[in-house]
């Protein structure tokens, strides 16, 4: 395989922001392409891209491949203690840089920041294990089996070659990308986001000072390239590279990588998402409407509302002045400044206030609180909206019934609170069979179970290289 060409785009008057690369364990600087963020039209430059560096040829073994899970899960952990923002200098230098360049504000990325060491703790990386392999014992060894007819084998979960396309709306999303290549003994190269090129390698510069010559580091690379570059795509995404391309990222993305597939490389998909809130009656009791009011403004404004979990349409079953009175209190609970949201994000496009504006004259049954200028607006209808709620915005659309809101939810449909929190019971199996992928107290989107599924799969048992050894 050859160096792959690249052409630097046009010479600008700002000095670019400059990118660094990480190649298989080592620090690659450079600045000789420049790119332009996606979402903020900054300019930065990165390295050359060394195709041959970057691709670890199959005759070589997976560095990870005799290493036990339990001293890669020391490894993790270690390195996570080290991402304490307040004395790590990769940390502190990928702010400066991720808020020029992502619509997130500096506060809620250093609250991200902040929080980073918490996402590697030995219970956490274990519970990923435990929940994802009927016998994790597969992981480190071959794993004999007879069955029922005498026929013996033996089974391994093989260690995976893998791009990941990482996503941009959360800065500290690589770190849980980053466990998982490890966790399953990866060969992984991290596609690093326009609107996020920093925190990928300030990450995997943290492990290398851990230890620069450990197999978890040998095993990673973190570059940039323009999504859709056929240049770099067509050369990278073949079977005799890797094993799987997991994607995170809008439809654009995901329709990018669909065409690369075929005999020897999957996709695991981690597409594009929306997520929803469904209210009974119960929550409109004055008694309670403050406290609910706030849950779902919690679900609603999570990072902005820029992340798939983030609440966009709101189902409610109740009489209309309870109704209206919960509208009002929701608008006013947005414009609240919170850990990952800010009291005012963006303001909405111009079409989509365009579409409000005729929908208000249109509409005698459609009204709205607040206004569009990113501190928080609710829009109650009969029917969702035909535009995607963004920027602190929420439809609460009134419904006869919460079981006549279940035909509003489908394969798209990620998470979904609930309040109150007892009509789980009644409404999870038909969210499912609809398509939902997760049910959850309302307020409760953007906490976790430790070792849950995610967007209806278990990742982990779906990266590994299944390999079995047959004796029958």
């Amino acid at each position: 395989m050859s160096v792959l060409e690249q052409t630097a785009p046009v010479e600008t008057a700002a000095e670019p922001i400059r990118v660094d690369h990480f190649v298989r364990g080592k620090l690659v600087e450079g600045g000789a392409v420049r790119h332009r963020s996606r979402d903020l039209g900054v300019d930065f430059a990165t390295p050359q891209i060394d195709l041959n560096a970057l691709v670890a040829p199959r005759s070589e073994l997976p560095p990870l491949l005799d290493v036990p899970v339990s001293e890669i899960i020391d490894f993790l952990v270690e390195a996570g203690q080290r991402m304490d923002f307040e004395t790590n200098p990769y940390l502190q230098a990928a702010l400066e840089h991720t808020v020029k360049v992502n619509p997130l504000p500096r506060r809620v990325v250093e609250n991200l920041f902040r929080r980073a060491k918490h996402f590697l703790t030995p219970e956490g990386l274990r519970c990923s294990i435990e929940s994802s392999f009927l016998n994790p014992a597969a992981l480190d060894r071959w794993v004999e089996r007879t069955d029922m007819h005498g026929n013996r084998g033996a089974l391994r979960a093989f260690p995976p070659r893998m791009v990941h396309m990482l996503a941009g709306n959360s800065p500290t999303g690589c770190i849980s990308s980053i466990a998982q290549g490890a966790l399953v003994k990866a060969v992984n190269v991290f596609k690093m986001p326009s609107s996020d090129p920093f925190t990928c390698v300030a990450m995997l510069r943290t492990m290398a000072d851990v230890d620069p010559n450990h197999p978890v580091v040998r095993s990673m690379s973190a570059v940039y390239w323009r999504g859709g570059d056929e240049r770099i795509e067509g050369t990278l995404y073949r079977p005799q590279y890797f094993d799987k391309i997991v994607a995170w990222g809008g439809g654009d993305a995901i329709k990018n990588v669909i065409k690369y597939l075929g005999p020897g490389i999957q996709m695991v998909s981690f597409d594009p998402k929306t997520s929803i809130s469904m209210i009974g009656p119960e929550g409109f009791d004055p008694a309670v409407i403050e406290d609910v009011a706030d849950a779902a403004a919690t679900d609603v404004a999570t990072m902005n509302q820029e992340a798939c979990l983030a609440s966009r349409f709101i189902f409610v079953e109740g009489d209309r002045a309870g109704v209206e009175a919960f509208c009002a209190k929701l608008q006013e609970k947005l414009g609240l400044d919170r850990e990952t949201a800010s009291a005012v994000a963006h303001p909405l496009p111009v079409e989509v206030r365009d579409e409000i504006e005729m929908l208000t004259l249109m509409g005698d049954d459609t009204k709205v609180w607040g206004k569009p200028d990113g501190r928080g607006l609710v829009i109650l209808t009969d029917e969702p909206v035909d535009f995607h709620p963004s920027n602190k915005t929420a439809n609460v659309v009134h419904v006869a019934s919460l079981d006549a809101a279940v035909r509003y939810v489908n394969v798209a449909t990620q998470t979904i609170g609930i309040y109150p929190p007892e009509r789980k019971l009644a409404l999870r199996d038909r969210l499912a069979s609809a398509g939902a992928q997760r049910v959850v107290r309302l307020g409760g989107a953007a906490k976790h179970v430790m070792g849950g599924a995610h967007d209806g799969m278990l990742p982990l048992q779906r990266f590994v290289h299944w390999m079995s050894d047959e004796d029958a």
